[in-house]
């Protein structure tokens, strides 16, 4: 944080305040070596939640987090949220949830942090310039999986008790944490999880913070809205074995024939989703979206160089981000049992499955989805007279969600990230999925807000992922802002009830 966003802060505080943020200013940036180095070594830990072979590495995650708020006095348990079945039958036990509590005074609020401690997959032969798991600082930028998505912003809520701790201040609110380590694969698990604990440990809860997003551009946001996520497998299965192209091509109707041509048939090339009843279901735009996106800071030129594409689907800032944030989309990931390697095989494969996914958006409901994608390829595959088998199959099925940017919740939140970086944050949705959001909406009843802690271009999912130095210092004081508005709020709401 420089001098002068510093001190304009002190300027704009009560004195009290103030001297509380000084301290709490001077401590963060003097141990910022220390949350560092707590960064890289959770970066180190391989918690690709994908990838079965790297279970032992993810239970081993979430062993660490636990211990980790052990040691900082916390009440912690980890939760066994049972098992997971394979598409191959096989059965895994699936990582706890650790959740963890720091204060139990009935007279202030209780915040609930949640967040996630696993991986999307990363080797360094996919064109990372770093080892991924290996956090690598240069020019203030700390690069490795993870790092942005979502080990430091986790670390950030932690280091800001700790620092609270450190420097003997009362916290202004209980804190409560859920950390999982499924999010990436969709949560297995947790959804049964809160269910189960909706009167116990979130009966006294009264807001729900996520950091598990980005900003839009170098302006600081606040995100009120994501997509939802249907994940499909349509399975094509031809031949009892893979066979010989010169000997059998020409005599056989070929699955991978049968799957990209169903494939195919999704989308247009214009974008727009072939399949009936999706794009009827979403909720219109409203004039104020309308308005809420034409003040949104984005430049479609530097998004168009970012993404390194010569030509985006619209050409204006509102349709772009429209579609990228409340319409749905159609994404082919890739086939499973294709040839894939350097060189050349002529192969025919016997069985293959394409990955796909839709993101839904409000009024999108995911057993709807998968009645309507399933029909729909069985009809498409139907008049290919194929004698080949499909099957359809859903594998993730995450709701979109969206909150009330009226709420108190978000007063405050803008007050603190103007405190810290002298600037209103832009109001923003997100194209992705965080499929807890919506199932704490609906279970707990409470008021959610997603705090992006990561700077636009720091490549979540992708290669040469990272986290600015700076972006973990600035984060860590405004959750320290956005405790004390909690408390502020709290405050007013009890001197409302005693008048």
């Amino acid at each position: 944080m420089n001098p002068q966003t510093l001190l304009l802060i002190l300027l704009l505080l009560p004195a009290a305040r103030a001297f509380q943020f000084t301290r709490m200013a001077q401590y963060v940036d003097s141990h910022q070596e220390e949350y560092v180095e707590a960064l890289r070594d959770w970066v180190a830990i391989e918690s690709d939640s994908s990838n079965v072979l790297k279970r032992p590495d993810l239970h081993h995650m979430m062993e660490v987090v636990a211990q980790k708020l052990r040691l900082m006095g916390g009440t912690v348990e980890l939760v066994d949220i049972g098992e997971q079945e394979l598409p191959n039958g096989q059965i895994l036990a699936l990582p706890k949830v650790v959740t963890a509590q720091f204060g139990n005074d009935t007279s202030k609020h209780t915040v609930c942090v949640y967040g996630h401690v696993d991986v999307q997959p990363a080797k360094l032969e996919d064109g990372w310039n770093t080892d991924p798991y290996n956090l690598t600082e240069i020019n203030g930028h700390l690069y490795g999986r993870g790092a942005s998505d979502n080990k430091a912003p986790v670390l950030a809520w932690i280091h800001a008790v700790g620092a609270y701790q450190a420097l003997h201040m009362d916290l202004p609110v209980n804190v409560k944490f859920v950390i999982e380590g499924m999010e990436e694969t969709g949560s297995n698990g947790l959804d049964a999880m809160i269910l189960a604990q909706r009167n116990t440990f979130f009966s006294d809860v009264d807001y729900i913070i996520i950091s598990d997003c980005g900003w839009l551009s170098r302006r600081p946001a606040l995100t009120y809205g994501t997509r939802g996520n249907c994940y499909f497998f349509a399975e094509v299965k031809g031949p009892k074995q893979d066979l010989h192209s010169g000997v059998y091509g020409g005599s056989v109707i070929e699955p991978m024939t049968d799957l990209i041509g169903i494939l195919d048939s999704l989308i247009s090339p214009s974008g727009k989703i072939q399949i009936p009843g999706i794009r009827e279901a979403v909720a219109p735009l409203t004039d104020e979206e309308w308005k809420m996106y034409q003040d949104i800071e984005f430049d479609l030129e530097n998004y168009k160089n970012k993404t390194g594409v010569s030509q985006l689907m619209y050409d204006n800032k509102v349709d772009l981000l429209a579609h990228m944030w409340r319409y749905p989309t159609v994404s082919i990931h890739g086939i499973e049992g294709a040839f894939s390697d350097p060189g050349t095989k002529t192969v025919i494969p016997a069985k293959v499955t394409g990955k796909f996914s839709i993101r839904q958006v409000p009024n999108m409901d995911p057993a709807v989805v998968k009645t309507q994608v399933t029909d729909y390829l069985h009809s498409v595959f139907g008049k290919r007279k194929s004698p080949n088998k499909l099957k359809v199959s859903m594998v993730i099925g995450a709701k979109p969600w969206l909150a009330n940017t009226q709420h108190p919740l978000y007063e405050a939140g803008k007050a603190a990230v103007n405190k810290v970086f002298n600037v209103d944050p832009d109001l923003i949705r997100e194209g992705g999925t965080i499929p807890i959001a919506r199932t704490f909406q609906d279970v707990t009843g409470k008021s959610i807000i997603m705090i992006p802690i990561g700077g636009f271009d720091d490549g979540l999912h992708s290669q040469n992922e990272k986290m600015s130095r700076l972006d973990i210092l600035s984060f860590i004081m405004i959750h320290f802002l956005k405790l004390q508005k909690n408390n502020k709020h709290r405050r007013e709401q009890n001197q409302h009830a005693c008048l």
